[in-house]
């Protein structure tokens, strides 16, 4: 384990209910971070740096979970050894640095190494089941996507590395990439065009750090074209605790409605020749013998389909491509709001 924050210990609690699976060192160099860590895996080796943990253990799987602005630098040191590579969302800050993160797995690849991208909210339930729906073709033709996510604000991290746009590459990078990314697994099409508009107006107006003000935002629209003509729209608010589901999505297509409530963990499919009586309404949860951990169990559900990869022999399923596109819409989505025009994502890979 590499960084041992809130996530890194998610990533713990999950990997020990997994059998066969040994975490054998672990590295963060905050202290605190690390005996939270430590308190967890009685005997396990721990570093200050990870360069000298990679040097020192040997070690079949790294999992990155620092803050984005350090991911670029521990990849290229962890892809150099070899193993397999588990490193959380979002892959970088920026299309140019996932690009040269890429490029650097290409030039040290070894045959069956897995590498994978910690998007795991395609692994939660009511998530999984909407996905389930679109292979189906319960929607007939996918024409439109909503997702809206109305939750609270950024949690406090160390020194509040959160708090500004150049260490987690704005939030929607840093938060959004889920829902871009799910939202390109409904779409089945590559993005063409993105429109947003956004701002810092309630949270972390006050905070300041070594002199600088947090400038990160805390709400936003964004609206995406995709190739294929489908359209997607995130409603983000960061100042809505008030809400009984953190996120829901909705897919409309040319047969009918599904929709995804995710704390209720529910799932309705509404088909056009049946108006509102036809309604269908299905509680969807993950199965009794997942640890529910802080995503409902699909950080839990990743790391199971990542050991099957490994020990298959089979490809990722979350590649780096994934996390790269998902990265290029929040940046342009922030493009977009700092100059008020649309963004044809071309112009992030020029």
């Amino acid at each position: 384990m590499i960084g041992t924050g809130m996530m890194g210990c998610e990533h713990i609690r999950n990997l020990k209910a997994i059998s066969g699976c040994e975490i054998v060192a672990i590295s963060d160099p905050h202290q605190p971070s690390r005996e939270a860590a430590a308190s967890l895996l009685p005997n396990v080796r721990q570093f200050s740096d990870y360069r000298q943990m990679l040097a020192e253990v040997e070690l079949d799987v790294v999992v990155i979970s620092t803050p984005n602005h350090t991911h670029l630098d521990v990849l290229c040191d962890v892809f150099k050894i070899g193993v397999h590579v588990l490193v959380e969302k979002p892959l970088c800050l920026t299309v140019e640095q996932c690009e040269i993160a890429i490029a650097q797995e290409a030039a040290t690849h070894r045959d069956r190494r897995v590498v994978w991208v910690g998007l795991e909210y395609r692994y939660m339930a009511p998530t999984a089941r909407l996905l389930q729906e679109i292979e189906l073709g319960t929607c007939g033709e996918v024409k439109m996507v909503s997702i809206r996510e109305h939750r609270f604000p950024f949690l406090q991290k160390v020194n509040n590395w959160n708090r500004f746009n150049k260490n987690t590459g704005g939030t929607l990078v840093e938060k959004c990439c889920h829902f871009f990314d799910v939202m390109e697994l409904i779409a089945k099409s590559k993005v063409v065009r993105v429109y947003a508009s956004g701002r810092q107006d309630v949270n972390h107006l006050e905070e300041i750090y070594n002199l600088e003000h947090s400038d990160i935002l805390d709400n936003a629209y964004v609206i995406i074209d995709y190739e294929n003509g489908v359209r997607g729209m995130l409603d983000l608010s960061m100042f809505a605790e008030g809400s009984i589901n953190e996120q829901e999505i909705c897919v409309v297509g040319s047969q009918a409605k599904v929709e995804a409530l995710i704390t209720q963990s529910i799932v309705r499919i509404g088909r056009r020749d049946g108006w509102s009586q036809g309604v269908q309404e299905l509680i969807v949860k993950q199965p009794e013998d997942v640890v529910p951990g802080f995503h409902s169990g699909a950080s839990y559900l990743e790391h199971l389909a990542m050991q099957r990869a490994i020990r298959e022999g089979t490809k990722s399923e979350v590649t780096l491509q994934d996390g790269l596109r998902a990265v290029a819409v929040g940046q342009a989505a922030h493009l977009s709001i700092a100059e008020k025009r649309p963004v044809d994502i071309s112009e992030l890979f020029r």
